[in-house]
């Protein structure tokens, strides 16, 4: 029952997210007490992310770091001054839309990641030591970024959001990894699959209960509003694109390029939400909460994209070998 869930699940994501989403903007009353354990099941999402990798795996990551650094000049000047333009093309008269655009697209990579990239079959290594590296910058990159960009002076609670952080990413990959050293990489070769339903499910969970946030922004919609949601979107769409194109240009392998697609393109909206929330005005939060609707479908999007071009691929290559 449970492979045949992760089936489900894997071929009709573009339509479950979607769904999880609209049951926490409709629902939101409900959703939201999950909100709470959000942290938790992002931790044991990262648990299962780890699982296919070993520390050696990470360390070879900076061996070749060229698609390491690649994605966080993505992350952390591409996307900023993009958002930054954009903001100041369409809103030049209100700078907390300009400011929460900005913030939006300086958050770190997202946690969530790990789970598309194993589905897809990324390199996990690769994606984990992005997470990892980009989680430790955050606190001094958002803001340099912000006060660069947007001329904003932002006080975190470094030490709290640090702990928080710690939590959902450092110690559960920490305790995956050393599972795998201990089993001798028995542990890599079954855990994976087996926890792999869970891991949908701990997806769900985290999608419906945090788009209970955006419900009282959808519930107030206007024409400006809905404008700064179209950018929100065709910025976040731009950063998977980028980073497939980034992959290509750099004769990346298969692997490779499907981490690059999502670590290019998720963001970490929740800590985004949280830095919006304690330091800035209310409609600040809306341009970064929005993100929420978008990331999860775009990921699902660009997923069953790779999945049509490498059957193609695969498919021309059988017919050159037959040709031959």
């Amino acid at each position: 029952m449970l492979e045949k869930f992760n089936s489900f699940m894997e071929k009709w994501m573009a339509f479950v997210t979607p769904a999880c989403l609209l049951t926490g903007v409709l629902f939101p009353d409900i959703a939201k007490h999950g909100v709470p354990y959000v942290t938790y099941a992002f931790a044991f999402m990262t648990f299962i992310g780890a699982l296919k990798s070993r520390f050696r795996d990470v360390a070879d990551v900076f061996k070749r770091p060229l698609p390491l650094i690649l994605m966080l000049l993505v992350l952390h000047v591409l996307g900023p001054v993009a958002a930054c333009g954009l903001g100041h093309l369409l809103f030049p008269g209100n700078m907390n839309y300009i400011t929460g655009m900005v913030l939006e697209f300086s958050v770190p990579a997202a946690v969530i990641s790990l789970m598309w990239v194993s589905i897809y079959n990324g390199n996990s290594p690769l994606s984990l030591s992005l997470v990892v590296i980009d989680t430790i910058l955050a606190p001094f990159l958002i803001p340099a970024v912000l006060k660069l960009l947007v001329g904003s002076s932002v006080k975190m609670d470094t030490v709290g959001m640090m702990k928080e952080l710690v939590f959902m990413i450092a110690l559960p990959a920490v305790l995956a990894m050393c599972l795998n050293e201990v089993s001798h990489g028995k542990v890599m070769e079954t855990w994976p699959k087996k926890l792999a339903p869970f891991s949908k499910m701990c997806l769900i969970f985290v999608v419906t209960s945090n788009s209970s946030k955006v419900s009282p922004y959808m519930k107030h919609l206007n024409g400006e509003r809905l404008e700064v949601a179209a950018a929100i979107l065709v910025l976040a769409a731009g950063g998977y694109a980028i980073g497939w194109i980034i992959a290509i240009l750099t004769r990346q392998n298969k692997e490779a390029t499907v981490s690059m697609i999502y670590g290019s393109g998720m963001r970490n909206i929740s800590a985004g939400a949280v830095i919006a929330g304690a330091y800035f005005p209310a409609e600040t939060l809306f341009p970064v909460m929005i993100g929420t609707l978008f990331q999860q479908i775009l990921a699902a999007f660009y997923g069953s994209m790779m999945r049509r071009v490498q059957t193609g691929q695969q498919e021309r290559e059988k017919e050159h070998g037959v040709s031959a």
